[in-house]
């Protein structure tokens, strides 16, 4: 049993809730024990609206061109992709850098939170293909690892 304790016009009642079948509940309040009758609602029906489509994110000039996923990297090197949409906060490295497999190579903000993206392997930077600002899509190759 549930215990409360209430003041209602200076009053102090302590309030026990006990086990609820079939819409009666057992109640004792200050030791009086009450059987209490809880009324049914009618089952509600939910109105599912669909949501508007957001719009597309822009870059810092404003423009809504936003780099689309390419199917192929550099030849020969290994791409790092964008994991989610976003926008290009931070580009760590420079091309012709050595990166190790767990160094943040650019840091990403989707849905207000900065993503470390890790370059993933080792390697030197071959090519940056987007500039700080950009909008990305989720696959967008964002650099190359050689």
């Amino acid at each position: 049993m549930k215990e409360y304790k209430y003041k209602i016009n200076g009053n102090v009642y302590k309030v026990g809730i006990g086990d609820v079948e079939n819409g009666i509940a057992e109640v004792e309040v200050n030791g009086t024990p009450y059987k209490v009758e809880i009324e049914q609602k009618a089952a509600s029906t939910v109105k599912v609206s669909s949501p508007k489509p957001a719009a597309a994110p822009r870059t810092a000039t404003g423009e809504k061109v936003i780099a689309k996923p390419t199917a192929k990297a550099a030849a020969g090197g290994a791409p790092v992709k964008a994991p989610l949409p976003g926008v290009v906060l931070d580009i760590n490295v420079s091309v012709g850098q050595e990166v190790k497999a767990a160094d943040t190579v650019i840091t990403l903000e989707a849905m207000k939170m900065e993503n470390a993206i890790k370059a993933g392997v080792d390697g030197k930077v071959a090519a940056i293909n987007v500039a700080k600002g950009d909008s990305v899509l989720e696959g967008a190759v964002l650099l190359t690892i050689a």
